[in-house]
Formats: C-alpha cells, sequence, structure tokens
C-alpha cells in the first residue's frame, strides 16, 4: 500500500477539458453581455440627441397681398420621420396688416381642431364645426374656442414668407 501516489499526483499538468469549456461558456457570456450592456448603457446614460435645425418652408409671394385681407397659402415641408424624409402639405392664413407686418395662422381651429374658413362678408375666420368666430387678428370673438388661433413662425427673405414652426397661441413666439 505504499505504492499509492499522493492525490495532487494524479492531476494531469495543464488545462483540463472542463476548465477549457467553463473558461469559454464565460467567455462567450461576457461577449454577449457586452453586446447587449453596452448599447443599453448608452442608451440609457447619454443626451438626446439634439433637433437639427428649424426648416422653413417657403409659402410664397406677399408682394400682392392686400392689407387685412387673409388669404390661404400652401407650402411644403419635408419632415425627417427616423430614417424617413417625409413631403407634406400644409396650409396657413396669411395676413398682411397696415403697417405690412405679416402674420400666418395655423389652419385648424383650436377648440377641436376643424378647419375654419375667412369670411370675407364678416371680415372674420368662420369655424363651422361648432359656430367659433375669430377675428383678423385671430382672437376669439364667439364660440367655445378656448384661446385664440395659433401662429406659425414667419420670416421674410425679400418678398418670399418663409414659414416655421406653429406655436400654440399661449406660447412666447420667437
Amino acid at each position: 500500500m505504499d505504492d499509492v501516489p499522493p492525490a495532487e499526483t494524479l492531476q494531469p499538468e495543464g488545462t483540463t477539458r472542463r476548465g477549457f469549456y467553463v473558461t469559454a461558456i464565460n467567455g462567450m457570456m461576457a461577449i454577449v453581455s457586452a453586446a447587449l450592456g453596452i448599447p443599453a448603457l448608452l442608451y440609457l446614460f447619454t443626451p438626446a440627441k439634439r433637433k437639427g435645425p428649424d426648416v422653413w418652408a417657403q409659402a410664397g409671394d406677399v408682394a400682392s397681398l392686400a392689407p387685412n385681407s387673409p388669404v390661404e397659402m400652401a407650402f411644403r415641408r419635408i419632415r425627417t420621420d427616423g430614417w424617413r424624409a417625409i413631403s407634406e402639405k400644409g396650409t396657413a392664413w396669411v395676413v398682411k396688416y397696415d403697417d405690412n407686418h405679416i402674420v400666418a395662422f395655423g389652419p385648424n381651429c383650436t377648440h377641436l381642431g376643424c378647419a375654419y374658413h375667412w369670411d370675407g362678408a364678416q371680415k372674420d375666420f368662420f369655424c363651422p364645426c361648432h359656430n367659433s368666430v375669430f377675428s383678423v387678428d385671430g382672437k376669439v370673438v364667439s364660440g367655445p374656442a378656448p384661446r385664440p388661433l395659433d401662429r406659425f413662425q414667419t420670416k421674410l427673405q425679400g418678398n418670399k414668407l418663409l414659414i416655421g414652426q406653429l406655436k400654440k397661441s399661449g406660447e412666447p413666439q420667437a
């Protein structure tokens, strides 16, 4: 019985098959965890992508507009939705006032978003759905509308009107 070697001498030298598989499986789990974890951490801890510069759409020529006589102008705007760029048609009611100040009103009533129109005989904007009436400067005259008409940001390049973002009537204009 003296010829039995001690237990530590029974282990082969180097890496065992079991040790190799355990190390390989742990390494693959680390790679998968990193592949899933790093994007998740970046998503959670990096600031949101900043909006690009405001896009201005050309609405038309304002040189021929009569004072205090609203005109509905159509324009095309490119909207980015994820990776797609979508061309959308929009409209605005444009009013040139006596002092040559230009205002572009959004096309929807502030009550329930219905389309309104200019009533030339009454000299006001009229929403036929719920009988809201707005003056030529967009203020509520009567009806259930809770606030004045929304306005687009506007700027002029020569006689060309450029339309920006729509701002609710309670928001500060830029």
